[in-house]
């Protein structure tokens, strides 16, 4: 079978700039495009970036079946080694399950911080779920959702799998368990952004609090954002979420020199 490539606009992003490095984390079946308009913003302020691509995204949908969770934690290790390269100070950033990851990796690595923007703390309540690799052998793939963008070009725009690969749910159910027990050692200064009308990660579920209260970080912030979907990254109030993640690098800086 002939590789076919990148899907276009997926591919990862690099910019160079000064000693404070900005690692920034897609979600799950997402593509680096979701981050890299944030990348620019960062770049901007004069930060290096570097947006990463998870292992089996961005390629077809069936390549994703065989990657296992760690290998999404090694695709963010891979970046920090790379970033390193050029930074002394490192903060992750992430959505959704990138979110995740980077909440993950924060425990375990001497990040210099760590924001988490539409993170699940828990997945819904599902009881396919415990027997979700069963289920993948006769539904190899679950459809997406409605869209549900504030900014109907940014939906248009949007690049991702069509639809969800089933096996690939163990796996994001497996990394959820292992952030929440690793929460407590989360140290590193940190930041939770999240949407009140997101659909996916949905505020009356207590995510961002759930998380907030686990964390072992002693400054940690909670920012709330309306009009916007669960990729604010790419919706009506990203400009919000850019100028807060700014903001916090230029925190974490003054509190740390």
């Amino acid at each position: 079978m002939q590789y076919p490539g990148l899907m276009p606009t997926a591919e990862p992003f690099f910019f160079p700039g000064d000693r404070i490095g900005c690692l920034l984390v897609h979600g799950f079946t997402g593509t680096p495009k979701e981050m890299r308009w944030l990348g620019e913003h960062l770049a901007q302020k004069g930060h290096s970036v570097l947006g990463v691509r998870l292992a089996a995204h961005a390629t077809q949908p069936q390549d994703m079946i065989r990657a296992r969770w760690w290998d999404w934690l090694a695709s963010v290790e891979d970046g920090w080694h790379i970033l390193s390269g050029c930074s002394d100070h490192i903060i992750v950033m992430g959505l959704s399950m990138g979110g995740i990851l980077s909440l993950l990796f924060s425990a375990y690595h001497p990040v210099a911080g760590v924001v988490a923007m539409s993170t699940p703390h828990h997945l819904p309540d599902d009881p396919r779920l415990r027997f979700v690799k069963a289920l993948s052998r006769v539904k190899p793939y679950m459809p997406k959702g409605p869209p549900d963008y504030f900014e109907p070009e940014a939906f248009r725009e949007h690049t991702s799998y069509p639809a969800d690969p089933t096996r690939s749910y163990a796996e994001l159910r497996d990394l959820v368990s292992e952030m929440q027990q690793a929460l407590p050692k989360v140290t590193a200064p940190a930041l939770l952004i999240y949407s009140k009308h997101d659909n996916v990660v949905r505020a009356q579920d207590g995510h961002m609090d759930q998380i907030y209260t686990a964390l072992g970080s002693s400054d940690k912030q909670k920012l709330w954002i309306e009009n916007s979907s669960h990729v604010i990254t790419r919706d009506a109030q990203r400009q919000q979420v850019f100028q807060a993640a700014a903001d916090f690098v230029e925190h974490v800086f003054r509190v740390t020199s």
